[in-house]
Order: structure tokens, then C-alpha cells, then sequence
């Protein structure tokens, strides 16, 4: 017994109906096509900052030159992707307008990223930084929100030395620091617990008055934190999306004269990420243009 196939209308509304059939590997293919080329092209769109990238970097900004600045490395290598790029501009940044830098991290892998942004970012960009005196690595401290709270009370009790055991005593960097209070400016990049929020509950009621408190944070934490800005965050980085804008404000007042790239990954991530979203959302238009036409016709062989 021979199938019949179904006589599909013609025109614009059989051409929708056979979208709607179209195998879902073509619509696989499609997306990785999105992904993969702008990926390889280095695709890059201009990127006009928001509110809250502008917000950031005016509270940097402000901040002023030769201040000391707390950066919290509150991240690991599986949410680099969103968090390196801003991290590297905070970095940038900071040095830029001569602050001293203490590097600190509240999770393990964090201090290695930390290690890699000194030598990738602030060494390169800015190699006559002298460490002890212009920036020291303190390292990672277990303990969670807890470093946090004893640092609020006595800095030199949560950490007596740096990452390589010199005592925080003989650091020209550290000398009149007692508590976290006595820093200008804190900045946690944060990937979830410990990180931000944390900060924020037990700094122990330092914020706002004592220093500047700006975050970068991911996607998925950011909702948490939204609450807190724009009274205890002053500036709030979201996702690559927030990185990209940042880096445009960043490099265009303070630009390098080689290996750009390492502050341009928010804009090389995002080339792909916005081809994606366009092919994402022409499809799920297409996909329900055809649901319509196809009303009333029979799917499939009979």
C-alpha cells in the first residue's frame, strides 16, 4: 500500500509550515554555526555602556589617586568565563589611577587567578609596580564569611602575612591598616558563596561610610545582589555583558599599546553570545509563525 504524502498550501504559509518540520540537527547546526564563526572571526560589536558599568567605573574614578584598594578574588576557573574580563579591567583600572592594590581570596583557586591577573595585567601593563609597595598578594583564607567579619575587627588577625610570608608588619603597602575600614576602596568579584553578598552582611556596618564597595558577579547571582545597589554596591558588573561595557569605558580613558586582548575579552565573548541571542529569538518567532499557519493542516504521512 503506497503512502500519500499531504499536500502542503503553497506560498508563504506552506513555507512556514515546512519550517516548523525541519529537522531539529539543522537547527543545532545552525546555532553552533552562530557560536563558532563570529568565535573564530573575532566578531566584536561596539558596546554602549549602562547604568550600572558606568556607576562602576565613576566610583573607581573617584576614588582618589594612590588610595588603597582591596580586590577579593571570590571566583574559580568555572565562572572565569564571565568574571576574568572584569576582574582584568578592575585591575587595569586601579593601577591605572595609581592605587595600591591588596589582592586577597576567599576561595582556593582564587589566589591562582589572582597570581595570573598580577603577572598577565598589572605586571605587564604596569611593570614599574613594586610589590610590598604598590601591590602585595595576601592569598587565599579558608573560613568563608567568617575572614570577612575578623577582618572588619583586626586585618592582622585574619592574615599575619602575605602569600609568601612576609610579615604584614614590614609592608610599606599595609602600614596604618587595622581593620577593613581603612581601605578606600573594595572590590569583590564574586561567583557566588562567600563573595559579594557576604561582604555586604559583615563587613560589620563599614559600607558605605568607611570605602567605595563595587562588585562584579555572574548572571545567576546577580539577582541576589540587586537589592543591595545602588546604596551598599556603588557599582555592579553582570556578566560578560556588564565586562564588555566596562572595558570600553576602561580602555578608552586608560588605553594600552599592546596585547590589547587581555582587556578586550568581555567584547571578543560577547560577539558570539549576541549572534546566538539574534539566531534564538528569529527562531522562536519563526517557530511560532508557524504554529499559526500550520492551524488546520494534518502533520505528517498518512
Amino acid at each position: 500500500m503506497h503512502e500519500r504524502h499531504e499536500q502542503l498550501p503553497t506560498g508563504l504559509r506552506g513555507f512556514l509550515i515546512r519550517m516548523g518540520r525541519i529537522d531539529r540537527r539543522w537547527i543545532y547546526l545552525a546555532v553552533a554555526i552562530s557560536i563558532s564563526v563570529p568565535m573564530l572571526a573575532g566578531l566584536r560589536f561596539p558596546e554602549v555602556p549602562g547604568r550600572m558599568a558606568t556607576a562602576t567605573f565613576d566610583a573607581i574614578e573617584t576614588v582618589p589617586a594612590g588610595s588603597r584598594v582591596l580586590i577579593s578574588y571570590d571566583f574559580d576557573p568555572a565562572s572565569a568565563a564571565e568574571l576574568e574580563p572584569m576582574a582584568n579591567a578592575m585591575l587595569h583600572h586601579c593601577a591605572s589611577k595609581g592605587h595600591r592594590i591588596v589582592l586577597m581570596a576567599l576561595w582556593p583557586l582564587g589566589k591562582q587567578l589572582a597570581d595570573d591577573a598580577v603577572r598577565d595585567i598589572l605586571l605587564e601593563f604596569h611593570p614599574e609596580k613594586v610589590e610590598g609597595v604598590d601591590y602585595v598578594q595576601l592569598g587565599f583564607k579558608t573560613g568563608n564569611e567568617g575572614v570577612i567579619k575578623l577582618m572588619s575587627t583586626a586585618v592582622a588577625e585574619a592574615y599575619s602575612a602575605d602569600a609568601k610570608g612576609t610579615p604584614l608588619a614590614g609592608l610599606p603597602i599595609m602600614e596604618g591598616v587595622r581593620t577593613v575600614g581603612d581601605f578606600d576602596l573594595v572590590v569583590s568579584v564574586s561567583g557566588g558563596t562567600p563573595g559579594s553578598k557576604e561582604w555586604v552582611q559583615y563587613a560589620d556596618g563599614a559600607m558605605p561610610e568607611a570605602f567605595t564597595f563595587v562588585t562584579g558577579t555572574t548572571g545567576v547571582q546577580a539577582s541576589q545582589l540587586l537589592p543591595y545597589y545602588p546604596k551598599q554596591m556603588e557599582g555592579m558588573l553582570i556578566a560578560i555583558k556588564g565586562a564588555a561595557e566596562y572595558e570600553m569605558l576602561v580602555t578608552s580613558k586608560y588605553p594600552v599599546d599592546h596585547a590589547d586582548d587581555r582587556l578586550s575579552l568581555g567584547r571578543k565573548r560577547m560577539g558570539p553570545q549576541f549572534v546566538a541571542h539574534l539566531l534564538i529569538i528569529g527562531l522562536i518567532v519563526l517557530g511560532n509563525a508557524a504554529m499559526i499557519a500550520g492551524r488546520g493542516v494534518k502533520g505528517g504521512r498518512r
